[in-house]
């Protein structure tokens, strides 16, 4: 690999960008010819010296320009600069690449930073006990749940384009290319670049649930079946270099789950046929995955007895299996060859799983047998010599059974409850179930728990709504007995309001049997229920909830079953929605610490489930340090966090990438652990008392600005709806679920995904920032004792430290030169640019603030590489969105359908464009 510049550690990158951008150039010019490639050349030029220098007459002349536009050269234009940021996206991925294999080639001397190196060197630094080491690994846990909301906006087949583009230009950097290979790749690369200007970008219909399974699928077939089990390889080989006389045991604590195929709340369509062929799904992916390892293995494991001694005891144990479980046919053909002969039979249990009786019941079996065939093999090996590829496949079984992934199962609490109410009327144990108080509800419910007795008349005609959710628990009971307890372990209930609402899951699940009461008293409980608190009130009422329900006989049974492990979801999307990111932000990181000490009272531990998006308007953010700004005393507790459907490609995509960025959430959550567990009790030197108060201080005041536009202004969403693409979003195919709870179009049921995703078009990004400039400078202003401890705070305290760097993303990402155009789109002039004023006072507070706290001049100057790309990439969204705003004015004025249809077509083009040059959606 050429070196990098140390100078200048962005020239090769600078040299991908236009090698794929005159490939473009070239592209353009072929397939629109002369004309199509100078509009586009002059259009950005013009962009360019507007950012550099505005000038009224120029923005003038290129609004003409760009409203003059007609099709299809105006749809031409639009691609153009779409595809120009697949290739910039990709380019920029590769770069992140090649600056981590930099590193790796001169390990150990210069550690690249948020590696699982950097980690293990400063946890030897600091000379930890190994006692707390092996605590560490023990006690850690990860746990990353994709998500199909808001899908990926990119389709698949460009994804696979990006891909093959990624692959040629690592072979560029080869330095023993020879001339012939070059020209080769470059022609590959052109080839490429044509096939992704030849490719529809937008999908013909919405993608069904199961396209969406198939979709996440992808990321575990191409890159995460290897490189999990890679990524703890890499923490086993640390320890050994730097503790080379331990002898430390790597548990997998990193595993990967699902909600795609489970996530029914909102979602009509994810019925319990849907979930059940995702679980076959699932399966038949990792079966097949398995087979390939073990094929693999056959040809490696070649040892013959006319050259090695085998444990009799093995030879004869092979040959039972061949026996058993296969035809004289089907056997390896070299009989000398006994470890092929043995794997051979492995592979043919592995095909008939799920298929006949011959095949493996659970994983555990498989796993014993290649673990049986590892002590033999480890016999003919050199000293301290490992078998790393029959280990890799034993981690990957550990890790992903026959599984894969475990699927959580979410439904919102309205829905229980009226299932609960129909049951207990036809029974008639009350006429009115939900008038009831929660006291009533509670002593109900648990009676119903304790009574061994179905509550359920099976014969009675139940409305289809309640035999509906029934069916989910009886799928839920059937895949445990088909696919394992391990597929589906976690109910979740959204909008979690009361005790009531985990109560009445439990009362289901002992309906459909995962749930057992025994004569003697004991109880068998097969499944975890969790409630997700959303909003800021259910936050804050959230120990009180948990209270209630760790002081209830019952429910501590049912959690004793569970190994007194409690999960808790946290909402970032609808917190954020409902009170703004900064105060949702405190309420969340208070709820938690809260529910921990709680918790710790009672000898329950927890497990937070983070529901972050990949926005930073719904909680998203590198995840290292997502991780590292929870409360301290709570990483013991595991991580459990959302990978929404937005970010898949960009982190799981490439191999390389995807291995970069799970070892920096292993190397953050290591690292930090191990400083709470060195000095347990102290975890409050993490934060301040006073800190606390101030962030309090801070959120109230923030809330009040953030409530008084969004919902006491009665004229914003109005505003919202005309300045916002949010009509057009509905039309854009990425994802099954419906925008909208019921298909209503009150703002308390908008979901929080087109919310973000339409304030992220229009460069406001409202959900990301706004309010807290407000918030701060109430605080920050009062006194200069007050901005020094913002100031203390910001270089002390994870999690404020976070929250500020995140604002200045946000900001960096918005941007109100863009912004303004879409104030156009309001028919109510004065009213909209009223709202906009107030939106462009609280930006350039919120920025004065963040400036003040941070000590920088310039936002995001802590990482200048994204701030630089951020600046790079905006002269080039600019002309998408000023084409957006002409045309959706254009679409909303227009009354022909066809000429409304063409128009769509072209806006969601644009939408498209602006997410890949942002790299956000929702």
């Amino acid at each position: 690999m050429a070196p990098l510049n140390e100078q200048d550690p962005n020239m090769m990158l600078r040299s991908d960008v236009n090698k794929l951008g005159k490939i473009l150039g070239d592209v353009l010019r072929h397939h629109g010819g002369e004309a199509l490639f100078n509009e586009v050349e002059e259009i950005r030029e013009m962009t360019k010296a507007l950012r550099k220098s505005y000038d009224e007459a120029n923005e003038k002349e290129l609004k003409k320009r760009i409203e003059n536009l007609k099709s299809p050269m105006r749809q031409q234009v639009i691609r153009a600069f779409a595809i120009y940021f697949h290739l910039v996206n990709i380019a920029e991925q590769h770069h992140r690449i090649r600056r981590s294999r930099q590193y790796r080639m001169k390990r150990g001397e210069n550690i690249q930073p948020s590696s699982i190196e950097a980690a293990i060197v400063n946890i030897q630094k600091e000379k930890y006990p190994e006692t707390v080491i092996q605590q560490v690994l023990d006690d850690s846990s990860i746990e990353l749940i994709m998500t199909a909301h808001p899908t990926e906006a990119t389709k698949r087949t460009i994804l696979e384009i990006q891909k093959r583009i990624s692959y040629i230009l690592e072979q560029f950097d080869n330095p023993a290319l020879t001339e012939k290979e070059r020209e080769d790749h470059e022609e590959s690369l052109i080839n490429e670049v044509t096939a992704l200007w030849h490719t529809d970008e937008l999908r013909f219909k919405k993608p069904t649930v199961i396209d969406e399974v198939k979709n996440g699928l992808y990321y575990f077939d191409t890159t995460l079946f290897d490189v999990l089990p890679a990524v703890h390889q890499e923490i086993e080989e640390q320890l050994e270099r730097y503790y080379p006389d331990q002898d430390f045991k790597v548990p997998n604590f990193i595993h990967f789950g699902s909600w795609i195929g489970g996530d029914r709340d909102g979602n009509p369509f994810v019925t319990p046929e849907v979930t059940w062929e995702t679980l076959n799904l699932q399966r038949d992916l990792t079966l097949r995955k398995y087979e390939e390892s073990i094929t693999e293995l056959m040809r490696r494991f070649s040892q013959s007895t006319t050259r090695v001694d085998i444990d009799p005891e093995f030879i004869e144990t092979m040959e039972q299996y061949e026996k058993k479980y296969m035809k004289k046919s089907e056997t390896w053909p070299v009989t000398t060859e006994i470890y092929r002969r043995m794997l051979g039979a492995i592979r043919k249990r592995i095909r008939q799983v799920g298929k006949t009786n011959t095949g493996y019941d659970v994983a555990e079996e498989l796993l014993a047998d290649l673990r049986y065939v590892r002590e033999n093999a480890l016999k003919h090996q050199l000293p301290n010599q490992k078998l790393k590829q029959l280990n890799k496949m034993i981690r990957q079984v550990e890790l992903f059974g026959f599984h894969l992934a475990t699927l959580d199962v979410r439904n919102h609490s309205g829905e229980h409850e009226t299932a609960i109410a129909e049951i207990l009327k036809v029974v008639g144990i009350t006429e009115d179930y939900k008038s009831l108080d929660e006291e009533e509800k509670m002593t109900i419910l648990e009676n119903a728990l304790k009574d061994p007795r179905p509550l359920m008349l099976l014969n009675e005609d139940y409305s289809e709504e309640t035999r509906e959710i029934f069916k989910v628990f009886q799928m839920i009971k059937d895949a445990h007995e088909e696919f394992g307890q391990r597929s589906i372990e976690v109910y979740l209930v959204s909008m979690t309001q009361s005790a009531s609402d985990l109560l009445e899951v439990l009362v289901l699940a002992k309906e459909a049997g995962i749930y057992r009461l025994h004569a003697d008293g004991s109880v068998d409980s097969n499944l975890h229920v969790a409630p997700l608190l959303e909003t800021v009130d259910d936050l804050m009422a959230g120990p009180a909830i948990m209270k209630r329900l760790f002081e209830m006989d019952i429910y501590r049974t049912h959690l004793g079953e569970r190994g007194d492990h409690q999960e808790i979801m946290l909402g970032y999307s609808d917190g954020s929605k409902d009170g703004g990111t900064l105060t949702a932000n405190w309420k969340l990181f208070e709820a938690q610490a809260k529910i921990h000490n709680m918790a710790k009272d009672y000898n329950v531990r927890l497990k937070f489930f983070h529901g972050r998006g990949g926005s930073l308007g719904r909680g998203g953010g590198p995840l290292n340090r997502s991780i590292v700004s929870q409360p301290a005393e709570t990483l013991g507790d595991g991580v459990k966090i959302t990978e929404q459907g937005e970010v898949l490609s960009s982190r799981y995509l490439l191999g390389d990438i995807a291995f970069r960025n799970l070892e920096q959430a292993a190397s953050a959550l290591l690292e930090a652990s191990a400083n709470v567990y060195a000095s347990p009790g102290d975890s409050c030197h993490i934060r301040r008392p006073q800190w606390e108060e101030a962030m309090e201080e801070i959120s109230k005041a923030s809330l009040s600005k953030y409530q008084s536009l969004v919902f006491k202004d009665p004229d914003f969403l109005t505003y919202f709806k005309e300045t916002t693409p949010l009509n057009e979003l509905k039309e854009l195919n990425i994802g099954s679920r419906p925008m909208s709870r019921k298909g209503s179009e009150r703002f308390e049921d908008l979901r929080a995904i087109p919310w973000v995703f339409a304030w992220t078009q229009c460069r406001q990004m409202l959900p990301a920032w706004y309010a807290s400039g407000t918030g701060l400078a109430a605080y920050g202003k009062a006194s200069e004792e007050n901005l020094e401890l913002l100031q203390d705070m910001y270089q002390n305290w994870p999690f404020f430290h976070s929250t500020i760097n995140n604002l200045q993303m946000a900001l960096m990402k918005a941007d109100l030169f863009a912004a303004k155009e879409y104030v156009k789109l309001v028919k109510d002039q004065e009213m909209g640019q009223r709202i906009y004023g107030e939106i462009e006072k609280e930006f350039n507070l919120t920025k004065e603030m963040l400036l003040k706290i941070s000590g920088s001049e310039q936002l995001l100057d802590f990482t200048p590489n994204i701030r630089d790309s951020v600046h790079l990439r905006n002269p080039y969204v600019d002309p998408l969105n000023f084409l957006q705003v002409d045309l959706i004015e254009k679409m909303r004025e227009s009354s022909s359908e066809e000429r409304t249809e063409e128009l769509l077509t072209e806006v969601l083009l644009t939408i498209s464009g602006v997410a890949a040059g942002l790299l956000n959606t929702g």
